[in-house]
Formats: C-alpha cells, structure tokens, sequence
C-alpha cells in the first residue's frame, strides 16, 4: 500500500513540474510577441479580428491572426490561412497554447487572437494566463449566452470585462453600457477607448468587397491608430484582407417556375438586436428588397431565442413568416397576435427538406427576397443546401454595386 502511495505522489509530482516547465515555455513564447491583441465581445469578433490583422499588416507589421466563429482560422503573416485542427473537433480554450507557439515561431510584431472563452471564469484564464493582452477589444455586449453570462445584460457586460487587460489599453464601440465597462476598466487600471463609427465615412465603407459594419472598421483603425500605422495605409490593408468564411452573403436564385429570390443567410447574427441591424443594412444598401419573407428556424434546445426571433417581426415587417425546424411553437408564442395571419407553419425536425424547400418557394411571388433567421442548425441547413440546388439568377445588364458584395457577420 505504501509503495502504491509512493508512486501516486511521484506521479503528482512530475506531473506539477512538467505543469510549471510548460508554462513557463508559454510565457516565453508569449514575451516573443511584443503586441497581442484579444478580440472579444457577442457579435463580429472574427471579423474584426481580420480587420485588425488586415490593418497591421496593410502598416508593416508582420501580423499573425487567430478566429473561432464559424471555422477557426490560423492565419499566416502573408494572410494566407488554414483550418484550425482540433481533435475530435471539440473546441477547447488550451488550444491557444499552441497558436502562441505557432506564432511566436514568426518572431511577429503583433498577434490578434479572437477570444473563444465563454464562461467567466475562463474568460479571465484566457486573459491573464493564456493570451496576456497589451490591447483589448470589446466589441459589443449583446442578449447571447444569457445561461453562461447572464442572466442581465449588465452581467453579461461585466462577464466580458475580465478579459480586459490590467494596466494596458481596451478599445469598444459598446454605448449602451459603457457606464458598466467604464467601472470595470477603472478597477483594473485599464485605458477604455470608445469609437465612434461615424468617424468611418460612407466613401471608405464601399472600399470593401464584403460588407462590414463602421463600428469593426472603427475599432480596426483605432487598433491600428495605437499601434502607429497610418489610416489610409490600414484601410487599405483592410479592403486586401480576406473576409471570414462565416461571411453573410446575399444569393440570387431561379426557381423552376420562373420566379426570382434573392436570399440573405442571416443565421449567424443569432440574436434579435444583430439580426435586425444587418436586415436593415441590407435593406438599406439595396442589396435585398421588398416584398420580404423571413424564415425562423427552430430548435429544441434554443426555445427562448426562438420566441426572441418571433418577437421581432413586427420591426422586420414581412409579407410572410415561414416556421420551420421544431418546436415552431415557440416562435410563434413569441409573434405579435396581429400578425398571425402572415405565419406558415412548415415545422417538424423530420420534415423532408425537399418537400419544405418545395412548399416554401411555391408561397413566394414572381420576384421577392428571403431572409432567414434564428439558429441554422437542422433544419436550417438542410433549407440552405436544397436552395443552393437552385440555379442562380444571372441579372441582365448593370446591377448596382451591392449585389455583387458578401456581408459580413458582424453585428
């Protein structure tokens, strides 16, 4: 019994070191890096992650860049990328271990790194162990990961104020709550800066072939601003940047009966305040247009954002709210009494999508734009992968610009 309680202790003990020896290896490779940027926030994190990764590089600096959303990111000093690996494909905060190592192998300038913590607890881990920022982003505070931030707003606001840096710099375009990152930048000796969109002119917005927002552009000047890079210099490294694969586009298609869709994946905004501001830029740019359908997708386990996304379709104002996915019960509790005559119930997690996708289109007028919304999953991306079966819909003559651009998904 001794000798097994003898080897249990050698055991705790080496691993203890090996422990202590890498981290201290970490540290180093950390200390390479003379500029680490972490990026976090609810919406467009990995796009304004390759906005200031694009900006840095656009001044000289050799850049490396990391993203999590929609497909993680690895991506080179010459903006070249690939695929994060993750074993198992399962996400895990101690992967940015090895992409500091991998990037201080580049004895870079600088690093911008997305945040990919959720909790809390581990949010301020990913800070003071894992990253130790000199800059940081906090982009926006907006009603997502309630469960694991919340349950207010006001602590989801402060949840994300512990990966700001101590003694160091945060740059946000956060209004509505700047009251709340103003205190916990105060106690942490950290220097907020607020941006202000409107500093981004309508001109240098359209320099880009993908759609962002001014607010990402904003902070990605202002990081680039800190850092001494020139502002006309940034933007352009911007406009060369490649967007993120989670990238909003807008599609045409051509049904078999003749009519033409135009249809706007908005499934990554994924929460109602980033929804309806990238519908309405879209509206706004012409880039979709009116008669509108919006289309909920459902799913058991996100009930609450689906009455969220029920909830905003009076402000969207469609001809038609397609309900699709399970259960569509709670989106439809979450539509205004008033606008039930405009709802077509399609659910059912079981639905054959080719029947959906059938029985969708046949709803819709000789021309008309699609907005879908809510969570992609299931349902959701069996739609995206019927409609992509559709040929697409080849404008005769000049269209105007905005119909040849993919939309970021920033907010």
């Amino acid at each position: 019994m001794l000798f097994l309680y003898c080897v249990l202790l050698i055991c705790c003990a080496v691993l203890l070191v090996a422990g202590v020896v890498e981290q201290r290896r970490h540290f180093v490779n950390l200390d390479q890096i003379p500029t680490r940027v972490l990026v976090n926030g609810i919406r467009g994190k990995s796009s304004i992650t390759r906005l200031c990764a694009g900006a840095l590089r656009g001044g000289g600096l050799v850049t490396v860049a990391k993203t999590t959303g929609t497909a993680a990111r690895f991506i080179h000093p010459d903006a070249t990328e690939e695929p994060v690996y993750r074993k198992f494909g399962i996400a895990n905060v101690v992967e940015q271990i090895g992409i500091v190592r991998r990037a201080a192998s580049y004895r870079p300038d600088a690093l911008v790194i997305e945040c990919m913590a959720v909790m809390p607890a581990l949010q301020e881990v990913n800070q003071t162990k894992l990253i130790r920022s000199t800059i940081g982003v906090l982009c926006n505070v907006r009603e997502d990961h309630l469960a694991e931030m919340g349950p207010t707003l006001d602590d989801v606001a402060r949840s994300l104020s512990r990966s700001m840096p101590v003694g160091g710099i945060c740059v946000t375009a956060e209004r509505d709550r700047l009251h709340i990152l103003q205190e916990e930048a105060a106690d942490r000796d950290c220097e907020l800066i607020l941006v202000e969109p409107e500093t981004v002119s309508d001109a240098e917005l359209r320099g880009f072939s993908w759609f962002t927002f001014k607010e990402n552009v904003a902070i990605a000047l202002k990081v680039a601003e800190l850092l001494g890079v020139d502002r006309d210099v940034a933007l352009q490294g911007m406009y060369d940047a490649p967007p993120d694969p989670g990238v909003l586009s807008v599609e045409r298609y051509a049904t078999v009966d003749g009519k033409r869709l135009r249809f706007a994946n908005v499934f990554a905004a994924n929460d109602p305040e980033s929804t309806l501001m990238n519908v309405n830029q879209l509206l706004s740019l012409g880039a979709i247009h009116r008669p509108l359908h919006v289309v909920i997708n459902c799913r058991p386990d996100r009930v609450e954002r689906n009455g969220q996304m029920g909830s905003i379709i009076p402000q969207l104002d469609p001809d038609t709210v397609f309900l699709i996915g399970h259960p569509t019960k709670s989106a439809r509790d979450g539509i205004p009494a008033g606008w039930s005559g405009r709802v077509v119930d399609l659910g059912g997690d079981r639905r054959d999508p080719a029947t959906l996708t059938r029985e969708l289109l046949a709803e819709l007028g000789p021309e008309s734009s699609m907005v879908a919304i809510g969570n992609i999953h299931g349902q959701g991306e069996l739609l995206l992968e019927h409609l992509a079966e559709l040929p697409a819909d080849v404008p005769a003559g000049p269209t105007v610009a905005a119909d040849s651009y993919a939309y970021g998904e920033n907010q």
